[in-house]
């Protein structure tokens, strides 16, 4: 079997052949293609615009389908496949995505076409999930605040949610989500003495933590929520102005997953208005985050530039994984 692996400046061709290894010692023969970039901003230009408007949002270099047809195995992380690109490889019996999401496939069209699809979910719980707990204590105890106030040259000890910090242990912290990010979430923040709360409409397992019934419930109750659903239609916008009236003043909203899952202007109202405490934000309706964005103009948020799943082992783990998931499915160990 013939294999193409299409790289980019996130997976390179390093981390491509050497995750792969597996896949080739099974006998796949591997051609890795680089989908070429000047930077990692371009590269997330086209990933967001993939995200939001699917696979035909941009186009595939035509150097990346040259002898599309010899190959059986395509694997991708970034790199669009529309039905145009799909139809190029004529021999195709599977195709790989390296992420969590498929919104860079067509993927009614490759399963129309008797394609099977895998994709690597849950290979950024550590890396995400470790992000989140880092959001929570940079917002709640002012440390990314603290750091640029010394760097003004201000010793300042009083911020949005006031003198005295809140701690993470006796916090009742409200996921929503209970996968294996928010899951994780839990794991990390139960040693710090937190009590956790999750509200996941389609879990129904053991554990030890205390499932809600009701978003309205959950959000009612917690000194902290955290976002850990996957977006879709119905999630689209979940978290919105009914749910920050429900909240404490004293709350705060944690969100690493996607944007969309939040309504964006009613979070912004809330604090403007005062209504909830603070939040911690890592993905924006528009990016890069334009300078203009009513988030810059706010003292009680942390923002970052979408990085919560940016770490070396999330990115070179992927293939490792996409690879045990492929010779899975033909049944090789």
């Amino acid at each position: 079997m013939k294999c193409l692996a299409i790289s980019d400046l996130f997976i390179n061709k390093k981390m491509m052949e050497d995750g792969l290894q597996k896949l080739n010692r099974a006998g796949v023969d591997i051609t890795i293609k680089e989908w070429n970039h000047q930077d990692i901003e371009s590269l997330q230009k086209d990933n967001i615009a993939l995200e939001k408007k699917g696979s035909d949002a941009v186009k595939l270099p035509t150097e990346l389908l040259e002898n599309a047809e010899e190959f059986d195995i395509i694997i991708t992380q970034f790199a669009p496949l529309n039905k145009q690109s799909i139809d190029k490889f004529k021999n195709a019996k599977i195709i790989g995505i390296l992420r969590a999401g498929t919104e860079n496939v067509n993927l009614e069209y490759a399963k129309e076409k008797g394609i099977d699809v895998f994709n690597t979910p849950g290979r950024s719980i550590t890396s995400v999930s470790e992000f989140t707990v880092g959001m929570i204590l940079s917002e709640i105890r002012n440390i990314a605040r603290g750091y640029h106030q010394l760097k003004e040259g201000k010793w300042k000890k009083t911020f949005a949610n006031g003198t005295l910090a809140p701690e993470v242990k006796n916090s009742k912290i409200g996921l929503i989500g209970y996968g294996d990010i928010g899951s994780k979430v839990a794991d990390l923040l139960r040693p710090f003495g937190a009590h956790i709360l999750f509200y996941d409409a389609y879990y129904n397992g053991e554990t030890v933590d205390r499932q809600i019934d009701s978003l309205e419930e959950l959000v009612s109750e917690s000194d902290i929520i955290s976002m850990h659903y996957r977006l879709t239609n119905e999630t689209q916008g979940m978290l919105s102005k009914k749910h920050f009236g429900l909240m404490k003043n004293t709350a705060t909203v944690i969100n690493t997953a996607r944007s969309g899952l939040i309504n964006e202007k009613d979070l912004i109202d809330a604090l403007e208005n005062k209504q909830i405490s603070g939040a911690a934000i890592d993905v924006y309706d528009e990016e890069p985050l334009p300078a203009a964005h009513p988030y810059n103009n706010l003292e009680n948020i942390t923002l970052t530039p979408h990085i919560a799943g940016s770490t070396i082992g999330n990115f070179a783990n992927s293939p490792v994984i996409l690879s045990n998931i492929i010779l899975k499915s033909m049944n090789i160990n």
